[in-house]
């Protein structure tokens, strides 16, 4: 029997080594993967930290606000499923490598991100139905019941998610798939400005126009007024509507000026990391 030969029968520090500085220089070449690993432990901290603060304070409040958290939880399954939705169909292209021929064939950019919005919709519907369905079994809380008001939180949700979703969806043409982690975490970066558990009150005062900046911030307090109060705010929902058309114009015009600059530099062709 031949004997292995030294260089691969033992271990080497200096494979291990070169290895370890290969996936440092992809992790350094790649600043979505940075600010991956910081904003992930941060967004997870204040949330929670927050939400206790407001427990801690309102400790009486939760006998009268029943329904509140599930409530909380479905809204922002929506917001964040809604951008999910668009993000995932986005990326098969990318995955597929199938993104320059769409590019290049008569397929313009808004028609391809009609296409995306609808399937947002269907992922979202698949995946939603039988959720509001186990909540009222389990919980018996029944989102269809807060009627014509789960329309207006629905249409300012999906505006939201669709906006954030063809934003990402330039950074991944113009960055590669190294940005594809925005697209399955970003919106948990807003999750706490937008207030999903608690009241923007929460917050501390330097921090609320920040959080009244965000359209999906007046749908959970338009959530808890209803809840709650037992009174729909219009007014809420209207703030959220104008917010949305700045987000989603915003949006489109990111998604076209980084698919103009992917065009230049050639990055619809090299759809790596």
């Amino acid at each position: 029997m031949n004997a292995r030969p030294l260089s691969t029968a033992t271990f080497s520090p200096r494979r291990v080594a070169a290895m370890m500085l290969r996936y440092w220089y992809l992790l350094r070449s790649s600043w979505p993967r940075l600010v991956e690993l910081i904003y992930w432990p941060t967004v997870q901290m204040i949330t929670w930290g927050f939400l206790q603060l407001y427990v801690m304070q309102n400790a009486g409040l939760f006998a009268r606000a029943a329904g509140t958290f599930i409530g909380a939880v479905l809204l922002w399954d929506i917001l964040f499923r809604g951008q999910l939705g668009f993000s995932i169909s986005f990326l098969e292209e990318m995955w597929s490598r199938n993104i320059g021929n769409l590019m290049m064939s008569p397929l313009r950019p808004f028609e391809f991100v009609t296409a995306l919005m609808v399937m947002s919709i269907v992922r979202l519907l698949i995946g939603a139905v039988p959720v509001t369905v186990l909540a009222i079994i389990f919980f018996g809380f029944n989102l269809y019941g807060l009627g014509l008001a789960l329309v207006a939180f629905f249409i300012n949700l999906m505006l939201t998610s669709w906006a954030v979703g063809i934003f990402v969806s330039g950074l991944v043409l113009r960055n590669g798939l190294g940005a594809e982690n925005f697209a399955w975490s970003i919106m948990f970066l807003f999750m706490p400005l937008t207030c999903v558990y608690y009241p923007v009150t929460t917050l501390p005062v330097w921090l609320q126009p920040a959080a009244w900046a965000l359209p999906p911030t007046y749908v959970f307090e338009g959530m808890r007024a209803l809840l709650i109060e037992h009174a729909f705010r219009p007014d809420l929902m209207l703030y959220a509507l104008a917010l949305n058309a700045v987000f989603f114009t915003g949006g489109v015009f990111g998604f076209l000026k980084l698919l103009q600059s992917a065009r230049r530099q050639g990055s619809l062709m090299q759809t790596g990391e």
